[in-house]
């Protein structure tokens, strides 16, 4: 059991690699293998017609889950498919004991389409501090890291974020409007004005490692559940970006959040986004729910 902060980066010293390799063999095993080929039995729905599960999905998060605990004794996973099983085992999320949060398939409707924007995502967090994440598209073979205090990395190439370009419109991924609440639509509409180009997101580990590669400038999410957001909070943290609610605080993997909220290159791009957020509705009417509603 990891008892401070220094034996968690000690930790990591050791075994970065080490999880970066389970990740890697994870998607090698259970992920590429079924990408394109996925037969209609290998495909189900969970809560709605958008919010699909595929064998990769629940046969990775296995692999992942069983390599990560070997990993560190007394850890907990709390992941995706998993907590569909059973809701209760997000409250691990809340405890002492490191844990692993898990999205072994973060963008499972581009997967089953066949599109390569799908990822594998991992962070490493305890009592609701982020201290590092993976970040693996294994379509094009793609690996952003961050470790807490030591930056963020794509492919060994650091990472950092900028500050938009002065002049130009704000490239922002949303939320879909079908994919929220009406008063999470009302704020996400405010973001519909001179001055931006919003945009419908596809994998949300995606757009963050856009956000820290300044290739997008910021994002808009209307939903908090951990695994589709830990690792790409700490991989645009460490890039040199920060993250905001709607209610002017940062993003907390706990949940509780004001939602809808962003994260940005820089905090000036932020301050902006949660300004645009705030004028479409009173940010303390909309708290945010656990699970995103019909949306993989």
């Amino acid at each position: 059991m990891i008892e401070d902060n220094e034996t968690i980066d000690e930790f990591l010293a050791r075994h970065a690699c080490d999880v970066e390799e389970s990740i890697r063999k994870a998607a090698a095993q259970e992920i590429m293998p079924r990408w394109r080929r996925l037969a209609a039995h290998e495909v189900d729905l969970k809560t709605g017609p958008h919010d699909l599960v595929t064998d990769a999905d629940r046969k990775a998060e296995l692999y992942l889950t069983e390599a990560l605990l070997a990993l560190l004794p007394g850890s907990v996973v709390v992941g995706e498919e998993a907590v569909h099983a059973n809701p209760a085992s997000y409250e691990a999320i809340q405890g002492e004991a490191p844990v692993w949060i898990v999205d072994p398939v973060d963008g499972t409707r581009q997967f089953v389409h066949g599109d390569p924007g799908f990822c594998t995502l991992v962070a490493l967090a305890r009592r609701g501090v982020l201290y590092a994440s993976w970040t693996y598209a294994p379509a094009r073979d793609q690996l952003a890291t961050a470790v807490r205090g030591r930056g963020a990395h794509l492919d060994g190439e650091r990472l950092l974020a900028g500050s938009p370009e002065p002049g130009r419109d704000l490239r922002v991924a949303t939320s879909h409007p079908d994919y929220t609440t009406d008063e999470q639509k009302r704020a996400l509409l405010g973001l519909w004005t001179d001055g931006m180009a919003p945009r419908a997101c596809g994998s949300a580990g995606l757009e963050y490692l856009a956000v820290a590669r300044g290739e997008s400038d910021a994002t808009a999410f209307s939903w908090e559940v951990a695994w589709d957001h830990a690792a790409g909070l700490l991989l645009v943290e460490e890039a040199g970006g920060t993250h905001l609610t709607r209610a002017g605080r940062p993003f907390s993997i706990k949940g509780g959040n004001t939602l809808p909220f962003t994260a940005a290159r820089d905090t000036a791009t932020a301050h902006r986004v949660v300004g645009l957020l705030s004028d479409g509705a009173d940010p303390t009417e909309a708290t945010g729910e656990r699970r995103r509603p019909g949306i993989s």
